[in-house]
């Protein structure tokens, strides 16, 4: 299955109120560096893109917007829906901790395992079902640019299978020595 293309501006106001409720214990300011027991406020991308796979718009986009720790084994979620209205599509979000899928793919052949990156209880097909399209395209070019790289480069065979150097302009002539 294909993944959604959907994608959302990250409200960065309400971003950093549910990230500093997240991280803040009794009487300390969240996100301050240096205090004991309170983390970071993580930096946050611009712009998300929906994890699941296509959907229809009964279902609710949905990102990851920052993985927990370890031990807290809760992510938050970012959830967003458009709606048509009389004066155009208007958005609402809403943010979730949630514990992760606890799926995992197991290859018996090789004993590897996947775990799927989702929430838990996520409406969709488990993440090794979804295919990021985009992804896919951007790993095929850069493999096609290493081969090209490593076939072209450093004096190998040019097309017609003569010996010569990867210079432009240069004489395909090999010094002897």
């Amino acid at each position: 299955m294909l993944q959604c293309t959907a994608f959302a501006e990250v409200p960065e106001m309400g971003t950093l109120v549910v990230l500093t409720a997240m991280n803040a214990e009794p009487g300390q300011t969240a996100g301050a560096p240096g205090l004991p027991g309170v983390p970071e406020l993580p930096e946050l991308e611009d712009t998300l893109l929906c994890e699941l796979g296509e959907h229809d718009e009964k279902i609710e986009h949905a990102a990851q917007l920052w993985a927990g720790e370890m031990a807290a084994s809760r992510d938050l979620w970012m959830f967003w829906t458009d709606t048509d209205t009389d004066t155009g599509m208007r958005r609402s979000f809403r943010f979730a901790e949630l514990p992760p899928c606890p799926a995992v793919m197991r290859t018996l052949a090789t004993d590897e395992r996947e775990v799927c990156v989702l929430f838990d209880r996520h409406s969709a097909p488990h993440s090794w079902d979804v295919t990021d399209p985009l992804a896919d395209l951007i790993a095929e070019r850069m493999r096609e640019e290493v081969e090209r790289e490593r076939g072209d480069g450093g004096g190998g065979a040019d097309e017609e299978g003569k010996e010569g150097d990867a210079d432009e302009g240069g004489a395909g002539v090999t010094p002897s020595g």
